[in-house]
């Protein structure tokens, strides 16, 4: 039998060695096989071999980078290098030491956006939440780029902004953008454009309070483009929300929400009884939106309107319309003194009138239509749900029922 390999060559190189045919060969180390061709120190210089640091560096390239929207046509790499290099060091997002946090930008001037590479994630994400910022006198979108693979991410350093930036240092509000990233981001579209900011988080706050929100709206006018961006401070309600929320009517408008970087997640069966409470929100918050014409703040008023307490074709009839109203009066009267009662009718020819459908009920003070406000909000009347909300007492006393 011939003996082993490693023996032959380590025995043959030692001789070569002694010899003085061969110079500079590495020592044999005994029972590992030797390198087939060694090369000498500074026959070639050094190999090019990728090293561990690079590799790690393009595994965590896509949580590393950031995008950035909505440049000045004059914006360049340098610029925009410099310029996030120094908020996040006046913000105190930099964690990875001294130095800037910038090692790479990629700009498209066509689309006037860029892709900033950061030393870390961490940096990374604490760059997300310059959202909004002014950067050549306008605002900057600052999103993560479409390869960014929140799973992946999760693993690799932290996904959101930490807490304690300061970003009042160059100009931002803590938790008007910030936070917006992540698996449990969620993408809400199909708004109505007349909706304001106000009743799209009253909306979403049915299920908890927001972390981050951001109402999209175009640059040149300031109006909404129909789609907004949210995540929960309590991320257990994501899965809820978009189920209750996806596939309602609102307006003209029908919503799709889902979360923003998956496709529709399915809520769990422990949290079926969760949604559909919030579905009932949901549809109580719904039908304010569509009563038209009430104060959009909680401030009380002397007058309370009801919608989806009665049906059009009884009022049509004299005796059975005479009957709601004292039905109407009755209930009312049980929590204050109630001065009047208005139900519209439809008009005689069939056609609806301003306001039918509506039920007024006028107090004589606004403790007792506060009462009113929250003991007939949500309870059911021949099946139907009612919304109970304030109406501007101006409106009432000018019979404008239907604003």
């Amino acid at each position: 039998m011939a003996p082993p390999a490693s023996t032959m060559l380590a025995g043959a190189a030692a001789v070569a060695a002694a010899a003085g045919q061969i110079t500079g060969i590495p020592p044999v180390i005994p029972g590992m096989f030797p390198t087939m061709f060694p090369v000498t120190t500074g026959q070639f210089g050094t190999l090019p071999v990728m090293p561990v640091q690079a590799m790690t560096q393009q595994a965590t390239r896509h949580a590393r980078r950031v995008y950035v929207g909505g440049l000045s046509p004059t914006a360049n790499e340098q610029s925009v290098a410099t310029f996030f290099s120094q908020v996040m060091s006046a913000i105190g997002g930099n964690t990875a030491g001294p130095g800037d946090a910038v090692v790479n930008v990629y700009i498209n001037h066509e689309k006037k956006f860029a892709f900033v590479e950061m030393r870390s994630v961490e940096e990374a994400s604490n760059a997300m939440a310059l959202d909004g910022i002014i950067f050549e006198g306008a605002p900057v979108k600052v999103r993560r780029p479409s390869d960014y693979n929140p799973s992946l991410a999760a693993a690799l350093g932290p996904s959101q902004p930490n807490g304690n930036l300061n970003l009042s240092a160059v100009g931002l509000t803590p938790g008007s953008a910030g936070g917006l990233e992540g698996p449990d981001r969620i993408f809400v579209g199909g708004l109505p454009y007349y909706f304001t900011e106000a009743q799209i988080r009253e909306l979403l706050e049915s299920f908890g309070p927001l972390r981050g929100f951001d109402l999209v709206k175009d640059r040149e006018t300031g109006n909404s483009k129909g789609y907004a961006f949210c995540v929960y401070q309590d991320l257990s309600v994501t899965d809820i929300a978009c189920a209750a929320l996806n596939g309602i009517k609102m307006g003209d408008k029908t919503l799709t929400v889902r979360r923003a970087n998956q496709g529709t997640v399915q809520p769990k069966p422990e949290q079926e009884s969760v949604l559909l409470h919030a579905q009932q929100q949901v549809a109580l918050q719904r039908l304010v939106f569509q009563a038209g014409g009430l104060p959009a703040g909680p401030i009380p008023t002397k007058v309370v309107c009801l919608t989806q307490m009665v049906n059009i074709d009884e009022l049509k009839v004299d005796e059975e319309y005479e009957d709601i109203v004292e039905d109407v009066r009755s209930e009312g009267e049980k929590y204050g003194e109630l001065v009047n009662v208005v139900i519209p009718r439809p008009s005689i020819n069939g056609e609806l009138s301003p306001g039918v459908g509506k039920v007024f009920l006028e107090y004589s003070d606004t403790d007792g239509a506060t009462k009113a406000k929250q003991g007939l909000n949500g309870r059911k009347f021949d099946g139907n749900l009612v919304v109970a909300v304030f109406y501007s007492e101006d409106k009432f006393s000018q019979r404008e029922y239907d604003d």
